[in-house]
């Protein structure tokens, strides 16, 4: 019934707001959290003292506490904090057996809770129950045995209670779970505390193998050299090196092992540690080994020791980069390099030996060519470092045999075993070395090469063989000719050296044929030859008509010491201008203007001065379009062009030219005389006024000065259009609009 009041029970209404409208004054969450600090409007009251002041007081107070205690307890029973307070209030009124009874109806809810097992053991060990604290630490490590704080708590009880077998036996029942580091080395510090370095040291044992760490067997050794057992720590240290072996080495282990050693002054063994670990660990992972044994051999080593650590350093470096590329053969170098310096003949081989089995993958050169230096290095190091020829020989024929011929060759390592064999006196081997090479892979080093060395034994004849298979083998080479006929020309046979010549002029397809025909005639004036210098210079010019061969055909006739050599080199020009009338190559053409002027002034006469610097032409600037790559129009571009009084289709251009020059200068001496008019002006006396009206212009004579000025103002405007040469291709080729240009020039000067 009570309910269904209560349902029909009616809600009562909220008040409608009627202006929905922001207020003015707006008010942040913020300020009433503010303002309800400032007026304290939360704070509560303290509730008043209450004073019992009699037992019946007294009891009502704990019947209600406790009431309130169960009644939190029955409606979370979970919640262990509820049952800790009930359990410390209850001891706070010295009721222990209440309070234990409260902690053991709490394990039953949760016996996993650390922190209940903990306060109930302090509250037995504050009320002096220490059989009832031992009862609760056994119940607790029994139940939970990986909870290293019951432990701890335990041990350090016994102990203060000065029950050290008990502790003992706490530990060792400890230590039978195999807890972390931190437990055992509590267990050896308790033993220590009681002087008991027998017991510490079978602790230590069963440590490092419980836990077989490095820094483990370190600690091990360091209690041993503590308490001055040199030996044994000296055990210590080798039966971890032998524990770890080399799979798991470590480069702090020895490092320790040293440092040991080193403060029992034990130097040797210290330089046979280090050795030992560098040769076994990784570089990468000894770096704080190598910096230990740098200082130490500082400090106590000699010299050469000191450099033992460092090509010891470099040398693992070296090993680590070839093991992660074999073909790495710059590493390869330096590791060498290195190797020579400091070992025996039979070490350094080796290195060799493991460089050069790491081939090239592909056979192209390019992959090759470091490569190759390294069979190079090992046979010059057996030469001149071993002195072992014999061994020198087999990595000559060995690195021969290996190299792919047919594909491609060095001709270097040809050479270096022909210059070899003849070192040792045995020249019939480097001929036949060279003559294989020869045979198998022609190639112009080989050729030059091997030339060289017959030159060098005098033996000419070989030496024309030589050069004959050279010209069979490479026909085109123009400095293998010049070569062969110097070779005749120094054996003075001339008729020999100048059919090789000929021989080599009369090849259809040449390199540098110019450089050929130069050496040919030079050859013929160092022979004093001229004839047969003038026919070959006239068969040049036969084949090309360039300009340099023209001036120094001039130059040669010029240098013979003869009457006629002026009028000769003076003709030679006027042929090679009337030759290259006709040439698209204006620059060349010029060029040989310049060099017949230079002619002229040094040996001519005025009149031939004079007929010369006629022929000289024009420099014109021009424009023309400029065509992009796609075939668009890119623009226009400026360039220089030469007009040459000669040609006849030039003539307008040059007579338009001479005009507007003319003009120009005319007008500038006009500009000089009226100048000078005004500045007499300025200087001499006041002219009466009638004279000054005699002297003016009457008005006809102005307009007709009017007149004059007018063309020449026309003109000077055509006479800037011919200097900028802004006229087209077409215009200045002669067309009809600039004939006439030409005649309106004509009738202008006429009229100016």
């Amino acid at each position: 019934m009570a309910s269904t009041a209560a349902g029909k029970q009616r809600i009562p209404k909220v008040a409608k707001v009627k202006n929905k409208a922001p207020a003015e004054v707006q008010i942040t969450a913020e300020q009433l959290l503010r303002e309800a600090k400032e007026r304290e409007l939360e704070l509560l009251p303290p509730p008043p003292k209450q004073k019992i002041t009699d037992a019946e007081e007294l009891n009502d107070y704990k019947l209600k506490k406790r009431k309130g205690f169960e009644d939190n307890i029955r409606k979370n029973r979970t919640v262990i904090s509820n049952w800790i307070k009930y359990a410390q209030w209850e001891e706070s009124l010295k009721e222990v057996q209440r309070a234990r009874s409260i902690y053991e109806r709490a394990l039953d809810v949760d016996h996993r809770n650390i922190t209940l097992w903990l306060k109930y053991a302090e509250m037995e060990m504050k009320n002096r129950q220490v059989n009832h604290a031992r009862n609760i630490w056994d119940r607790a490590i029994t139940i939970l045995p990986r909870v290293n704080q019951f432990w701890y708590k335990y041990t350090y009880m016994e102990e203060m209670l000065g029950n050290i077998a008990g502790c003992r036996q706490v530990f060792e029942r400890w230590m039978e779970w195999e807890p972390e580091e931190q437990a055992w080395h509590s267990y050896i510090n308790f033993e220590l505390r009681y002087k008991e370095v027998d017991k510490s040291r079978s602790i230590y044992e069963k440590f490092v193998m419980v836990h077989p760490e490095v820094k483990n067997w370190i600690k091990y050794a360091h209690f041993e050299e503590k308490h001055g057992y040199i030996a044994l720590a000296r055990k210590v240290f080798e039966r971890a090196v032998e524990f770890f072996g080399e799979d798991h080495i470590s480069e702090s282990l020895y490092v320790a092992f040293a440092r040991f050693e080193e403060k029992q002054k034990e130097f040797e063994r210290v330089r046979v540690i280090y050795k030992y670990a560098l040769d076994r660990i990784p570089k990468q992972q000894a770096q704080e080994l190598f910096k230990n044994y740098t200082v130490f051999e500082k400090r106590f080593g000699d010299r050469r020791g000191i450099e033992d650590v460092i090509v010891s350093k470099r040398r693992f470096q070296y090993e680590e980069e070839v093991k992660a590329n074999p073909h790495n053969y710059d590493a390869w170098f330096d590791y060498l390099r290195l190797v020579e310096s400091d070992t025996d003949a039979d070490t350094v081989r080796e290195v060799y030996e493991r460089a050069i089995a790491n081939t090239p993958p592909i056979q192209e050169k390019r992959h090759w060519r470091r490569y190759i230096y390294l069979w190079i290095n090992y046979a010059l190091y057996e030469e001149l470092e071993v002195k072992d020829p014999e061994r020198t020989r087999q990595v000559y024929q060995a690195c021969l045999e290996l190299i792919p011929h047919k594909k491609f060759t060095f001709a270097k390592i040809w050479l270096l075993y022909g210059q070899f064999e003849i070192r040792q006196k045995n020249l019939q081997n480097a001929r036949r070395g060279l003559g294989t090479a020869i045979g198998k892979c022609p190639k112009n080093k080989l050729f030059k090469g091997y030339i060289e060395l017959e030159l060098q034994l005098r033996e000419f004849d070989r030496c024309r063989k030589l050069y004959e298979k050279y010209l069979e083998f490479s026909p085109e080479n123009c400095t293998t000719w010049i070569k062969f006929a110097e070779l005749e020309t120094i054996l003075g046979d001339t008729e020999r050296a100048r059919a090789i010549f000929e021989l080599a002029i009369g090849q259809p397809r040449l390199d540098m044929p110019e450089v050929l025909w130069k050496s040919y005639i030079d050859f013929e004036i160092e022979q004093e030859e001229y004839d047969n210098t003038r026919g070959l210079y006239k068969r040049l010019l036969q084949r090309t008509q360039h300009v340099k061969v023209w001036i120094s055909f001039g130059q040669f006739e010029l240098s013979i010491d003869s009457d006629d050599r002026i009028q000769r080199c003076r003709q030679i020009y006027e042929e090679a201008n009337k030759s290259m009338q006709g040439c698209e190559e204006k620059e060349e053409r010029l060029m040989l203007l310049e060099s017949w002027r230079d002619f002229e002034d040094e040996f001519g006469s005025l009149v031939n001065k004079e007929r010369v610097r006629k022929l000289l032409p024009e420099k014109v600037k021009k424009r023309r379009k400029i065509t992009a790559e796609d075939g668009s129009d890119a623009g226009w571009e400026e360039y220089y062009d030469y007009i040459f009084p000669e040609d006849a289709a030039n003539l307008p251009n040059l007579k338009l030219l001479a005009m507007a020059k003319m003009w120009k200068k005319q007008q500038k001496q006009e500009d000089e005389e009226e100048q000078e008019e005004e500045e007499d002006d300025d200087e001499g006396q006041q002219v009466p006024q009638g004279k000054e009206a005699e002297e003016s212009p009457e008005p006809e004579e102005q307009g007709h000065a009017a007149q004059r000025e007018q063309p020449e103002n026309e003109y000077d405007d055509r006479d800037d259009d011919a200097e900028s040469s802004s006229s087209s291709d077409s215009e200045s080729d002669g067309g009809p609009r600039q004939d006439d240009k030409t005649e309106q020039a004509k009738a202008d000067t006429e009229n100016h």
